[in-house]
């Protein structure tokens, strides 16, 4: 499992229950969770401490998400100013979605949640951790089963990450086709022992699933990826 250790999540529910779940969770990921139990407690923290992730429960004593939101985003001397925002909500109805989007956020997490689907939600938008390498020379030659093949399949993998990142802005409106291009790559990427760019396409694949859309956020940290793998393979 990447160490995520780097990465500070705020997690705002008035549920004990659920603040317990996703700190639970969030941590056995690798994450440093903190926790907030209403909207106001949550906007205090996130002006003053840097969170790279925050979720925040649409429904919650001294304002919910939006109002959250709305009021960090107007700020820009908080510290998680331009944090990624989540939001979470019991019902997420495709009016509330479209509207939470509008708002600014990432993504809507529909609870209860499953822990795939928080994963997916994080390494989509935040990314894998720095330390984890862009080539696996290792896993590539298993794959290939020798150097000339190895050079070759990662020479037309090249090809292929060249061709995608100019067609990101047109797939980021097909959801469906993405999904596609995004399985097809997940092989790529075996084959050629592209690691971080492997765990960042099945983040995104199973992301732009579950809601449906791809945010900004998520199409960002990806673009970096498909980058960094270029960079390794020049």
């Amino acid at each position: 499992m990447p160490d995520r250790h780097l990465f500070q999540v705020l997690v705002a529910d008035d549920d004990p229950s659920t603040r317990a779940f996703l700190r639970s969770a969030l941590a056995a990921m690798g994450y440093a969770v903190t926790l907030a139990d209403d909207g106001a407690q949550a906007l205090n923290l996130a002006r003053t401490t840097r969170f790279d992730a925050i979720l925040l429960d649409c429904r919650m004593p001294s304002g919910g998400a939006v109002d959250v939101l709305v009021a960090l985003h107007a700020d820009p001397t908080a510290a998680s100013h331009h944090a990624v925002a989540m939001a979470t909500s019991a019902e997420v109805p495709t009016s509330l979605r479209q509207s939470l989007i509008e708002a600014g956020f990432a993504c809507v997490i529909e609870k209860p949640c499953g822990v795939a689907s928080l994963a997916n939600a994080l390494t989509a938008t935040l990314g894998v951790h720095g330390d984890e390498h862009a080539l696996d020379d290792h896993e590539a030659m298993l794959a290939a089963g020798d150097l000339a093949t190895m050079h070759a399949l990662r020479s037309l993998f090249r090809k292929e990450l060249l061709q995608l990142v100019p067609e990101l802005a047109s797939l980021a409106n097909d959801p469906t086709t993405l999904v596609e291009r995004l399985h097809r790559l997940r092989s790529a990427c075996g084959f050629c022992g592209a690691t971080r760019l492997a765990v960042q396409t099945k983040a995104l694949q199973h992301h732009v699933i579950e809601t449906r859309w791809a945010s900004p956020p998520a199409l960002l940290r990806f673009r970096a990826e498909l980058e960094l793998a270029l960079a390794a393979l020049a």
